[in-house]
């Protein structure tokens, strides 16, 4: 049986990214120097963030790639999601709400894998993934909304000994399915009125893959 723990301060707002990284990543001390942990941020928004815990804990950083499953015409509904290796999260009350069939669902799907696969490719330059086998596994994020695209992650990477989710931001009540599957959630922030990720930081800029594959060459400072 996972165990979890959930350890949440004030209502804050960040800088950036990084500002938001270097308070997450005190909150993971107890990961610091361990030679089995691994920090994968989960691209794009979340690989500043997760540069800024690896140079803290002293740990390898790599990249972890999550696509929203949009509902077709309205593709800032997200009807689930999906992950590099095969994690999959569907929401079926929206779907069967929505009427949407197994064929579209499909062709998301497929979609979101190539756009996946393309920048797998973009940032590792057709290196492959690590190794997760006996691995402390810290996924990070800038933030949790729904939570699908975290629980995608999550469902990928459980080859993993132990998985770890990290975010600087989420809804006071956190999805409790992703606590169920995840050994532990750290979030620092969780506003009470919480509205979307973006309302916890002043600079809350689009991450380019230029950027990703800058902070994934640079050596961490810790």
């Amino acid at each position: 049986m996972n165990t979890w723990s959930l350890r949440a301060s004030r209502d804050r707002t960040y800088q950036d990214r990084h500002e938001a990284g270097r308070v997450l990543a005190e909150q993971l001390v107890s990961y610091r120097d361990r030679p089995e942990v691994l920090v994968l941020g989960l691209a794009r928004g979340g690989v500043p963030i997760a540069w800024e815990v690896a140079s803290y804990l002293h740990a390898p950083l790599d990249v972890f790639v999550v696509r929203k499953l949009g509902v077709p015409q309205w593709q800032e509904l997200a009807m689930g999601a999906v992950a590099s290796g095969g994690g999959l999260v569907l929401n079926d009350e929206l779907v069967n709400r929505l009427g949407i069939d197994d064929d579209t669902i499909a062709e998301t799907i497929r979609h979101e894998t190539a756009e996946i696969e393309r920048r797998e490719q973009a940032y590792r330059g057709g290196a492959p993934p690590p190794d997760l086998t006996g691995r402390t596994v810290i996924l990070v994020d800038d933030g949790i909304a729904t939570g699908a695209t975290m629980l995608a992650a999550v469902r990928a990477v459980r080859a993993a000994r132990r998985v770890v989710v990290a975010v600087p931001v989420g809804p006071p009540t956190v999805s409790g399915q992703l606590m169920e599957e995840a050994d532990e959630l750290v979030c620092s922030s969780t506003p009470p009125q919480f509205e979307a990720v973006g309302q916890a930081f002043a600079d809350f800029h689009q991450i380019s893959d230029d950027e990703v594959r800058r902070l994934l060459a640079q050596p961490g400072e810790g």
